[in-house]
C-alpha cells in the first residue's frame, strides 16, 4: 500500500508558476507510472501528465510546453512544474500511482490562477 500526499498548491496570478510535489509513503520504484490529474468544479477529473518508471513522459495537449513532470525514485517523490499558468488551470490537482488494475490517489492540492 502506498500513501500519496500532495503539496505546493496555492493562489497565483496568470502567467505565474507553481511547483507541486507528491510524497509517497512507500517505494514508487515498482509503480509503472506516476501521474498528475486535475478536477475543476463541475468538470470531470482529467489527466494532466504522467511519467513511467523509465522516465517516459506524456502530457495533455492543454499543458504541453508549460508543465513538466518528473520523479525521483530514490526520494519517492513526484513533481509537477507548472509555468505560464492560466485561469483555466484552476483545479484540484491529484497525484496518482498508476498500476494495470489499480490507482493510488492522494487527497489533492488546490491550484487557483487569478486573471
Amino acid at each position: 500500500q502506498v500513501r500519496l500526499v500532495e503539496s505546493g498548491g496555492g493562489l497565483v496570478q496568470a502567467g505565474g508558476s507553481l511547483r507541486l510535489s507528491c510524497a509517497a509513503s512507500g517505494s514508487i520504484f515498482s509503480i509503472p507510472a506516476m501521474g498528475w490529474y486535475r478536477q475543476a468544479p463541475g468538470k470531470q477529473r482529467e489527466a494532466v501528465a504522467s511519467i513511467t518508471s523509465g522516465g517516459i513522459t506524456n502530457y495533455a495537449d492543454s499543458v504541453k510546453g508549460r508543465f513538466t513532470i518528473s520523479r525521483d525514485n530514490a526520494k519517492n517523490m513526484v513533481y509537477l512544474q507548472m509555468n505560464s499558468l492560466k485561469p483555466e488551470d484552476t483545479a484540484l490537482y491529484y497525484c496518482a500511482g498508476v498500476l494495470p488494475d489499480y490507482f493510488y490517489w492522494g487527497q489533492g492540492t488546490q491550484v487557483t490562477v487569478s486573471s
